[in-house]
This record gives C-alpha cells, structure tokens and sequence, in this order.
C-alpha cells in the first residue's frame, strides 16, 4: 500500500526522528494558531525567550473565546495580545472576526503546510490536507520561536475503499 497524507506531510516537515510509530520525531512547523484563552501565557513565553520576531511563515492570535467579562481582565489580556503581535509579527484577529480554526482554515490554510495550535479544534485543518496539531501554549510559543515541535511518531490508520461507487455519487 502507498503512503497516507499524513506519512507524506510529516515525512516532509521531519526534522529529527525515524518515522517509526512511538518513536520520538520533530516537525518543522509553518504555521501557529493562538487564541485569547491561551495566547496570553504564549506571548509571555515568547518574552521569555527573548524572540525579536516570529520565525513561522505565518501566525495568528485570534481574539474568540473570553470576549466578556464583568471586569476588565480580558479587555486587558486583549490590549496585551494586541501589542504582542506588533511586536513579534504575528497578525492579530479582534473579537468578532470569528471563531479561530474556520477563519483559520479560510484565511491561511494551505494544503501541504505544517500547523500546531493552542486549540483544541486545531486539527480540523487536517480537512485541508494540512499536517495540524493541537499542543500546549509552551509547544506552540517554541514554534512560533523557530524551534521544531517533539512528538511521538503515530500510528496512523487508513482506510481503503474498493469497488465502484453508484452513478449519483
């Protein structure tokens, strides 16, 4: 049997690693996807790490997900993700542009890219023909810092159709 996507996308972002299914592999990483609940400890890390300006071909925070409150803490949080985009290079979706991973999808998904996202929705860039992986905020900071992301190489499964499908399909 040929290769999945997945084998191909990941053979083609792999930095590190024998693609044997449990063995410790890295990816190159194209793209980032942040959000407000998420992407505040991640522009914090990236201070940390004293990046001068994101290393990925693109990334996003996307404002979405703690849009009220009856104080002024995400009102806050959002004025600093604001000012950590501009300083890092990294584009800045407001609230109400729409939810993170279909606008993501819609506005930078391209077939063949690596992505990992603090979303847990993340994935649903697979349905691109996107190698896209939900991590954790530090994962995805190291990403936006150049750095490869360190996985365990899956298993992956596939599925083969045989037969004809009928006329109307």
């Amino acid at each position: 049997m040929g290769r999945t996507v997945a084998h191909k996308l990941i053979e083609d972002h792999l930095v590190d690693g024998r693609m044997e299914p449990g063995e410790e592999i890295a990816l190159r990483i194209d793209q980032t996807l942040t959000q407000d609940a998420t992407g505040t400890l991640v522009m914090q890390e990236l201070e940390a790490l004293g990046l001068d300006h994101a290393q990925t071909e693109v990334s996003v925070q996307y404002v979405d997900h703690n849009l009220l409150q009856t104080d002024e803490k995400n009102a806050e949080d959002h004025a600093f993700l604001r000012s950590a985009c501009r300083r890092y290079g990294i584009w800045y979706s407001k609230a109400g542009n729409g939810v993170s991973h279909p606008v993501h999808m819609q506005r930078f998904g391209i077939p063949g890219k690596s992505m990992v996202g603090s979303d847990s929705h993340t994935p649903a860039s697979g349905s691109l023909g996107m190698l896209a992986i939900g991590v954790g905020g530090l994962e995805a900071a190291l990403a936006i810092a150049g750095e490869p992301v360190y996985l365990r190489m899956p298993e992956i499964w596939g599925v083969r159709l045989t037969g004809e499908l009928p006329p109307w399909t």
